[in-house]
């Protein structure tokens, strides 16, 4: 897998989670995928799109594709969309990512499911805001450029963001990826997706760099000790957090999954590091954390 496959790995098991409750929340949605370069990854989601055809029944989904690939394109996905139901519509756009605002809008894609795929491409904010504009909208964003996309995605509407730098160890350029979202659980899907691509990632020679800067080897379990620290580092700036909040900042603000997060806890807990109110039972999101060991017991004599 090269770095410029990545995005296209996400964007299947994304769609995975994705079409099933698009289909059941709306009757209508859309899939948005839009290109500054290569429009490969467009073929995979169609047979995603297919797979899902039983669930379609009723259903409308429009996919839009947006690229300059040539005439050879709409050929290519041809081939592909001649075998989808004919609850989907395919619409081949040719152009720039900049032309995605309008093309949103001529397809009505707002108030119902929209995800957005923007590729290559310099997320500028009526890029973004037009993405938002769906009931419920997310977006997955792969850019040559490595400056943190988090200010951007919260100001056009996205309540949840997570982004994770892909480093490869060849000195190639990286690339950064980001997912807005306003659902916790389509969060907690896009991280689980970024590791369980983690076998072909790491066979390419990539590596994830966490928003704090930690470079990390991907595996199917993760080391936990950048996690420790970040969880700490939280606890101490910010005071006293549920495990359901620190599962949160884990799933935002670290390349983590929500999971990961009480491995992490529990090792802290462990070593003294932090305490937890109240002491015993299960780790469960209303337990209190804080940093620091457990004070010392009273002498009774």
């Amino acid at each position: 897998m090269s770095i410029d496959a990545v995005p296209g790995g996400l964007l299947v098991r994304q769609l995975d989670h994705w079409l099933p409750g698009a289909l059941h929340r709306s009757r209508r949605a859309t899939l948005a995928l839009a290109y500054a370069g290569d429009p490969g990854t467009a073929e995979a989601a169609l047979r995603v799109v297919a797979g899902f055809a039983d669930r379609l029944r009723g259903r409308r989904l429009t996919v839009l594709v947006l690229a300059d690939g040539g005439p050879e394109l709409p050929a290519r996905l041809g081939v592909v969309e001649a075998g989808l139901p004919g609850d989907v519509a395919v619409h081949v756009v040719p152009g720039d990512p900049a032309r995605l605002p309008v093309v949103l809008k001529a397809a009505g894609a707002a108030g119902a499911p929209l995800l957005t795929l923007v590729d290559g491409a310099a997320p500028e904010p009526a890029l973004l805001a037009a993405t938002a504009t769906g009931r419920p909208a997310e977006v997955l964003l792969s850019t040559t450029t490595t400056a943190t996309l988090r200010p951007a995605l919260t100001a056009a509407g996205f309540p949840l963001v997570t982004e994770v730098e892909l480093v490869p160890a060849d000195g190639a350029p990286a690339r950064l990826v980001a997912f807005g979202t306003g659902l916790d659980k389509s969060l907690e899907a896009f991280k689980e997706a970024l590791w369980a691509t983690g076998a072909d990632v790491a066979a390419a020679g990539i590596r994830y760099r966490d928003p704090a800067g930690d470079l990390l080897d991907v595996g199917a379990d993760p080391p936990t000790g950048p996690l420790r620290d970040a969880l700490l580092a939280e606890l101490t700036r910010h005071g006293p957090r549920t495990v359901t909040e620190l599962r949160r900042h884990t799933l935002t603000a670290t390349a983590y999954r929500a999971g990961d997060a009480g491995h992490a806890l529990a090792e802290l807990l462990d070593g003294g590091a932090v305490t937890r109110d109240p002491e015993h039972g299960r780790l469960g999101g209303d337990v209190l954390i804080s940093a620091g060991p457990a004070p010392a017991a009273r002498s009774t004599v």
